[in-house]
């Protein structure tokens, strides 16, 4: 059996973009004995979607599956491309599910997705949520396979008092509101709280821009870092108390999953896959999509309940640790060697 994979997605962490699953699993991968080609770290989109389809032509031969990163909005084309040309060339491919919007996708464009997704080796989920979007549309070669983790690169920080040090990581898009944790940090000041926000992360469709034009028209306590490399936002994490995540859409970003491993209380939307990871009350404090109100009074809880706070951060990294690559790396050793 070749021991070797082409990785297709959008490798554009060094070009200043979040760090997505092709940099860390393709890093993990090796790390398993695995030749590892990668495409694409070209900035340009047209360029990059290029460089993925002469990458796919290249290493056709040499590797034994192709996987490739597969998103709901431009990046779905990217990912039919690709498979079509896998397909002429009779190489396996697997598309990871990544996108809570996905089963809008899949509504869209049933022809697209049924050529992509049903004629794949196998597609890997790393949510149930989309299992069972998938199924319900009749895609049943849909496995799961949990984002993962190195757990022993964050060590859990049990925060026995709460203080209203708010932490917010992504990438600044629309799809995922950073606009509402403005709006909560305002709302907190308006009851009287001083808590203060901290928002790490690039700008990509401009919402950076928004949130900071709104934060200095009401003069917040909001601090915007850009883009942090992971060891640094995971240390500047000892210096907050409550983690926030504000999107509409999502499957189960590996961002929540790092907060619980490190014991930051969540407070999230319940939006995607969320549900499926944490449990409301029992390992975070989930609220409805784009309320103010309601996710206010959700941090407020832990404010005032610090045993609270506890509880969940304990059952959270407990569960957190089953993410952990020495637990999961059996699940892609199986697939890759059938």
């Amino acid at each position: 059996m070749k021991k070797s994979v082409l990785y297709i997605g959008n490798q554009l962490a060094s070009k200043g973009a979040t760090a997505t699953t092709i940099d860390t699993l393709s890093f993990l991968f090796e790390g398993e004995g695995y030749t590892v080609y990668t495409a694409s770290s070209i900035k340009n989109k047209l360029f990059r979607f290029v460089d993925m389809l002469y990458a796919t032509l290249k290493y056709s031969r040499k590797v034994s599956v192709v996987i490739m990163d597969t998103y709901s909005t431009q990046n779905f084309y990217y990912a039919v491309a690709v498979s079509w040309l896998c397909r002429i060339l009779k190489t396996p491919y697997i598309p990871i599910l990544h996108g809570g919007n996905l089963p809008s996708r899949l509504d869209k464009s049933p022809s697209l997705s049924k050529k992509l997704f049903g004629n794949a080796k196998t597609n890997v989920s790393p949510s149930k949520y989309l299992i069972e979007a998938f199924k319900a549309r009749g895609f049943n070669n849909v496995r799961y396979i949990p984002n993962s983790i190195e757990i022993d690169a964050y060590p859990f920080l049990l925060r026995k008092e709460i203080f209203p040090r708010l932490l917010w990581v992504r990438s600044f898009a629309e799809i995922y509101n950073p606009m509402l944790g403005v709006e909560l940090i305002k709302k907190l000041k308006e009851q009287g709280v001083k808590a203060t926000l901290t928002m790490v992360g690039p700008e990509k469709d401009g919402a950076l821009e928004a949130c900071k034009r709104e934060t200095k028209k009401y003069n917040l306590p909001i601090t915007f870092t850009g883009k942090l490399e992971k060891h640094e936002w995971i240390a500047l994490s000892t210096s907050h108390d409550i983690f926030i995540n504000t999107s509409n859409f999502d499957n189960t970003p590996v961002s929540l999953i790092e907060a619980a491993a490190l014991g930051l209380p969540i407070v999230s939307t319940n939006v995607g896959g969320i549900p499926f990871l944490f449990e409301d009350r029992e390992t975070a404090l989930l609220v409805p999509p784009n309320n103010v109100d309601k996710m206010t009074k959700a941090v407020n809880k832990f404010l005032m309940n610090s045993c609270l706070a506890v509880s969940i951060t304990k059952k959270a990294r407990v569960r957190m640790e089953l993410y952990d690559w020495a637990k999961v790396k059996g699940m892609w050793l199986s697939i890759l060697r059938e």
